[in-house]
């Protein structure tokens, strides 16, 4: 089954590129890596995945519903941790969870806990006290409550230090065995080459390469050199 199908999707914003004729899919069970740096495309293909922005031309699906008229139905069966959290300042993290919880359908609250656990979330605190790093960790809890068929990541070890990057990886292999797909946009290399089956390279709003992880270890070379590739002009 394909979890995410990108067929020749372009968005524009007036005389600045967005994305131009993207292809692009994503399989059931996959943890699929998208790279490139700031102002590659990366963002904005996952803004018209989420529906938060209109597609110029082409389209999207996800799980087999199209991203602009079905959108209600595809967010009850995903989650969406962005790079950067917000939240409103003057709940507690516990009230917080609870209001996430009431547009999720299906939450197991003994899974909320130990989620809660596992990322050392402290529930009785204001959302005002709360860091970055501790911001992104309700941010992973509230998108796990619910079990979903396909989380979108974006940056999500941004803000969270080593131990906790462990226990998000250790967390979403867990949930991947499950049967969860996984999108992850980062811009850390490594990690995308330690977790991720495939990864789709981006440049200037096209994809210009996928390859999987597996390919790259029998030819034997790491991602990085295959990125800066095309980063230092000497692939096409």
């Amino acid at each position: 089954m394909t979890v995410i199908e990108i067929n020749n999707l372009t968005k524009s914003y007036g005389k600045i590129r967005g994305i131009t004729n993207v292809d692009l899919k994503v399989n059931k069970g996959e943890v699929f890596g998208f790279i490139g740096p700031n102002g590659a495309g990366k963002s904005t293909t996952i803004k018209v995945l989420l529906n938060f922005v209109f597609p110029s031309s082409g389209q999207a699906k996800v799980l087999g519903m199209d991203c602009v008229t079905e959108t209600d139905k595809i967010k009850e069966s995903i989650g969406y941790v962005p790079s950067e959290v917000r939240y409103y300042d003057n709940m507690t993290v516990e009230e917080l969870l609870n209001y996430a919880k009431s547009f999720k359908k299906n939450v197991d609250d003994t899974y909320m806990k130990e989620l809660c656990k596992t990322f050392e979330v402290e529930l009785t605190k204001n959302v005002s006290e709360l860091s970055l790093g501790n911001k992104k960790k309700v941010a992973i809890v509230q998108d796990l409550i619910h079990k979903p068929k396909l989380l979108i990541l974006d940056e999500p070890t941004n803000g969270l230090d080593p131990l906790m990057q462990q226990k998000l990886f250790k967390t979403l292999l867990k949930i991947r065995e499950e049967g969860t797909t996984i999108f992850l946009s980062s811009h850390n290399l490594t990690e995308v080459e330690e977790f991720c089956d495939r990864v789709a390279i981006i440049k200037e709003g096209k994809i210009i390469e996928v390859r999987s992880i597996e390919d790259l270890l029998i030819e034997e070379k790491k991602l990085s050199e295959v990125f800066m590739t095309y980063y230092e002009g000497e692939g096409k």
